[in-house]
């Protein structure tokens, strides 16, 4: 039996991420976005409002970067969110973050966010939402696997769960990708 709860913006796992811009100026900022995701294989898209300052800063700049908050980081992750950077432009120092300029594009890298879509603005849409190309994709040494490759074990990147107002940490494998399914063929 299932039960009925209407529309509501209820994704899972819905990612957090942390877009990172510099103002004007040059100062770096940052803020949690939930609402985005892969548009296209090397495309992602962002639904953020005109009246957030890296809104602002993206389409001043034409680049952006994404990086998937961490477990380790979430009460940072959830600061950049909750305080806006029109009042608050040095919340990423407040918050104890470190950023490193992008070899890729004009944006700024969080070093304590270990993985990051490095992104050049393509378009705005209609609705407003920012279409970004994915330039390069960055990973701190720490969370590399045996492979080379990042491992979602040691990243133990967050997803915003919009039911009950909290983080939950993504990572334990539970299946091959275009290989168990071929079982039932």
């Amino acid at each position: 039996m299932r039960k009925n709860f209407g529309a509501n913006p209820w994704f899972y796992p819905l990612p957090v991420l942390i877009i990172g811009t510099y103002g004007e100026d040059g100062t770096a900022d940052a803020m949690n976005a939930a609402w985005g995701g892969l548009y296209d294989r090397d495309k992602v898209e962002l639904c953020l409002s005109a009246g957030h300052k890296t809104t602002r800063n993206i389409k001043a700049r034409g680049a952006f970067t994404v990086s998937f908050a961490d477990a380790a980081h979430v009460v940072e992750a959830d600061y950049v969110g909750l305080v806006s950077a029109n009042q608050e432009p040095r919340k990423l120092e407040k918050a104890g973050l470190h950023t490193t300029k992008s070899e890729f594009v004009d944006a700024p890298l969080i070093d304590e966010f270990p993985l990051t879509l490095e992104c050049r603005l393509l378009k705005v849409t209609e609705d407003g939402n920012i279409i970004g190309q994915i330039v390069n994709v960055s990973a701190d040494q720490r969370i590399l696997g045996e492979d080379g490759k990042p491992d979602p074990a040691k990243l133990r990147a967050i997803a915003f769960d919009p039911v009950g107002n909290g983080y939950l940490v993504l990572g334990e494998r539970v299946g091959n990708a275009f290989s168990d399914g071929a079982k039932l063929q």
